[in-house]
């Protein structure tokens, strides 16, 4: 009996349980969010314009083309705000996209850089985002021929900005138009002109997304980092020049010490063997060594490179390139031992006695060479007493030509002689 009540009081309960249950309301059923399709609907038409005129059109097939549309991400993968959204036409202005949500290592990259540091400084800065270099609706990766942060297609995206007279000046640029340069460039024209892939492009030396300042010690164009930047292409020029002396100035930290484009620029390099380069490079080793420049200007290789003959020999031809060293070092081509072989490249017939040349005589410095000092006041003495004994002859010779007061015009005018 008392089994029977017990079963009857629990059925009881679960029929209560169960009217309750059915009596309370059912939950919202949560919105379905808008699929690509949905979005295309109105975005899709190339007329499609926003309320103040622009145009919100958006290119089915560019962006089913595009990585994101390839992936399958839809239109509120990166709208994040419009997923939620039951209401269409949506609100005109959206919350802006972040990239970061699933690029949180190129974002975290991009904070560091100077575009980042700009438009962080000024909301109305010019400086560029992500879209402004990969695109919005149409991205490619960048192994993708037709985007435009491909290998081939970087400097002319690089250039929307750099090379731009408005933007430059808006932005406050002062490097200027590096781009078109940088198009002049050897390394420009093996892009441009022969499509060599191994040739450097803008984010070889700058990186992608981290660009920084040159004056930004973490820079990969930072003046001490630069020889290691241009060495990841030409690692045998890097590993002489950290063994000349330039090399050496630079690792113990002197300020004055040239990398790189100290002497070849950054953005105009030209190539070596050309005669631009050859005519130029004179006064890139002059900058650092003006006394080596002038008394060089006074020898005849020198007077013949300022004639625009270039087939004499300049600082390289003598001195080396990048592994240059002290006189003093046996490794050094203008050192005593190995001076003979280096004249012997232009003269074949060069012994001991020729190398006794001085190639930087100066006539003005007596330590390094007193008889050309001597010879050299000898001769100006003898300049200027020439002149001044002419001088004088000439002025005591025509002060007898003419006889005080007499003029050519008072003097007897005999006329005509008549033959007799």
């Amino acid at each position: 009996m008392r089994l029977r009540s017990a079963f009857a009081l629990l059925l009881a309960a679960c029929l209560l349980a169960t009217t309750v249950l059915a009596q309370k309301p059912a939950a919202p059923a949560v919105p379905k969010p808008p699929t690509s399709d949905d979005c295309l609907a109105c975005h899709g038409d190339p007329s499609a314009t926003g309320a103040n005129g622009r145009s919100i059109a958006v290119s089915a097939d560019k962006f089913g083309d595009s990585i994101h549309g390839q992936s399958g991400l839809a239109c509120v993968g990166c709208h994040a705000d419009l997923a939620k959204t039951t209401d269409f036409p949506h609100a005109e202005k959206l919350a802006p996209v972040s990239c970061a949500t699933c690029h949180d290592g190129p974002a975290a990259k991009y904070d560091t850089s100077v575009h980042a540091q700009a438009r962080r400084a000024s909301p109305t800065s010019v400086a560029a985002a992500c879209k402004d270099c990969h695109g919005t609706h149409d991205i490619r990766p960048a192994s993708d021929p037709d985007s435009p942060t491909h290998h081939l297609n970087l400097p002319a995206t690089c250039g929307r900005c750099h090379g731009n007279a408005d933007i430059i000046r808006r932005g406050r640029i002062a490097i200027g138009d590096v781009v078109t340069e940088f198009q002049d460039s050897i390394h420009g024209q093996a892009l441009s002109k022969s499509g060599l892939m191994v040739a450097p492009d803008c984010k070889d030396c700058h990186h992608a997304h981290d660009i920084r300042r040159k004056s930004d010690p973490a820079s990969p164009v930072f003046r001490t980092t630069v020889p290691a930047t241009c060495g990841k292409c030409h690692e045998g020029v890097e590993r002489r020049y950290l063994t000349g002396v330039h090399g050496e100035a630079l690792g113990k930290g002197r300020p004055d010490a040239p990398v790189c484009v100290t002497c070849h620029t950054a953005h105009r390099i030209q190539r070596t063997e050309g005669a631009t380069w050859k005519a130029q490079v004179l006064a890139e080793c002059g900058s650092c060594h003006p006394e080596s420049i002038r008394t060089y200007r006074d020898t005849f290789h020198g007077q013949e490179t300022q004639l625009g003959f270039l087939r004499v020999a300049a600082c390289a031809d003598c001195h080396g390139a990048h592994d240059i060293f002290a006189k003093s070092d046996v490794r050094s081509t203008v050192s005593p031992a190995r001076l003979v072989s280096t004249c012997r490249k232009c003269h074949a017939g060069a012994n001991d006695s020729f190398v006794k040349y001085d190639p930087h005589a100066d006539r003005r410095n007596y330590a390094r060479d007193p008889w050309l000092f001597y010879a050299s006041k000898f001769m100006e003495a003898l300049l200027i007493g020439v002149f001044a004994f002419f001088g004088i002859h000439t002025t005591l010779w025509a002060s007898r030509a003419v006889k005080p007061g007499e003029t050519r015009s008072s003097r007897p005018d005999d006329g005509p002689r008549s033959e007799e």
